[in-house]
């Protein structure tokens, strides 16, 4: 048996008791998801046949293309581009972003700073080779108004300047102290873009939101990571951009090489982990949920600072948990590591995690490296040792983690 104390396993019951209707809501959601992808399922005729995968250049993969038209059925798009040769979210991001803007136009960031690894691709602060500011795209954000919303009268105002091509909203917080936006406020807010200035292409970072409400944000791309939400746990790597097909087009040929674009990339027997992992993506989703309201309501009892509520509106799967305390932070970060199925007995230390300008520590025993849809937790480390905290592919498990890492905090 795990090595939790028989009060912290008290107070977890008491929680989850406390939360049923919270829990109700998430499965119903998970239902209604669940019932948008069967349907795409169905509608796309899958048969196990698309499930072989294929080789070298990869032409002709009838599982690849069908899966592509899934996503873009489930997301309300034109088309999809679903591809382990993505790296990561960032990558897909980045495929969407050059895709959107040409050299000489602007880039608005409409909700202010993207996650911090955004910046080297934007080209903020160091032009770097390849970045979309070598290739002569400006950039301007429009910060978030103090109660942590878009600005949606500056947003307006600002893509009706002639030079700007593209805009990105960020569906999820970063790091930073800004909300999460839910598939409707996203859906508004690309409307009033594309009212004053029809010309400019909205690009949505979808990463942790999927399947979280009970339908997709609108916008002229959205774009994500297969090792979160959508990829259930089982799909091993990879991203997706899904939008108008002139523009999936341009991602594909930014992924790939320009004449070639999405006509190529082997899915080595991959497919099948891809598609079964979007099915279940749903319930996987919802049991993220349930662990990030668990680890709120547990935390709160403590006086820790938390966003958001355990019964507020949920719109990704992250958890912000504000410590104020380095070693109060790291304990945390330790339990959540020792409740992961994989490298359990590792002690997560803060490094210089690339693409961040401070040292980050990051609790992540997961089946597939890096995956944040499964339990994770990390934190850059400095004030106020804010930690985030997502995933969970089950409840139960998730539930054990948290557990963990609350009689680690009550001991540092």
């Amino acid at each position: 048996m795990l090595d939790i104390s028989e009060g912290t396993r008290r107070r977890g019951e008491e929680a989850c008791d406390r939360l049923s209707e919270v829990f109700r809501k998430f499965d119903k959601n998970a239902q209604v998801c669940t019932e948008r992808v069967l349907s795409a399922f169905r509608s796309n005729r899958v048969s196990e046949a698309m499930f072989a995968g294929s080789t070298g250049y990869g032409y002709d993969d009838l599982g690849r293309a069908a899966l592509e038209r899934i996503y873009a059925e489930v997301f309300g798009c034109e088309a999809g581009l679903v591809r382990i040769g993505f790296a990561n979210g960032t990558h897909a991001i980045a495929c969407a972003l050059f895709a959107a803007c040409d050299p000489g136009k602007t880039l608005i960031s409409a909700v202010g700073a993207p996650y911090d690894t955004m910046l080297g691709v934007i080209g903020v602060g160091e032009k770097k080779r390849g970045s979309l500011a070598y290739y002569g795209v400006g950039y301007r954000e429009i910060p978030a108004t103090a109660d942590g919303l878009p600005d949606v009268g500056a947003i307006v105002d600002a893509v009706k300047a002639p030079d700007v091509g593209a805009a990105l909203i960020q569906r999820s917080r970063g790091y930073s102290g800004r909300k999460s936006l839910s598939a409707k406020q996203i859906t508004e807010l690309y409307r009033a873009i594309k009212a004053a200035n029809p010309n400019v292409n909205v690009v949505v970072d979808n990463c942790y939101g999927e399947f979280v409400d009970d339908h997709e944000p609108e916008g002229d791309l959205l774009a994500g990571s297969l090792i979160k939400n959508p990829g259930g746990g089982l799909a091993p790597t990879g991203g997706y951009v899904v939008g108008k097909q002139e523009l999936v087009d341009r991602a594909a040929e930014r992924l790939t090489v320009p004449g070639i674009g999405g006509e190529v990339g082997a899915t080595l027997s991959q497919n099948r982990l891809l598609f079964q992992g979007f099915f279940l993506a749903p319930t996987v989703v919802a049991s993220a949920l349930k662990t990030a309201a668990f680890a709120a309501e547990l935390m709160r009892a403590e006086g820790i600072h938390i966003d958001p509520l355990p019964d507020s509106d949920r719109h990704d799967i992250i958890q912000s948990l504000d410590f104020g305390d380095p070693k109060k932070l790291c304990a945390f970060c330790e339990g959540i590591q020792a409740g992961s199925p994989v490298d359990s007995y590792v002690t997560p230390e803060p490094w210089d995690m690339p693409g961040y300008d401070c040292p980050v520590i990051m609790a992540a025993g997961a089946f597939n490296n890096g995956a944040s849809i499964e339990l994770s937790c990390d934190a850059p480390m400095r004030p106020p040792y804010r930690a985030y905290m997502q995933g969970g592919l089950t409840f139960e498990s998730g539930k054990l983690g948290v557990l963990l890492a609350l009689d680690r905090y009550l001991k540092a």
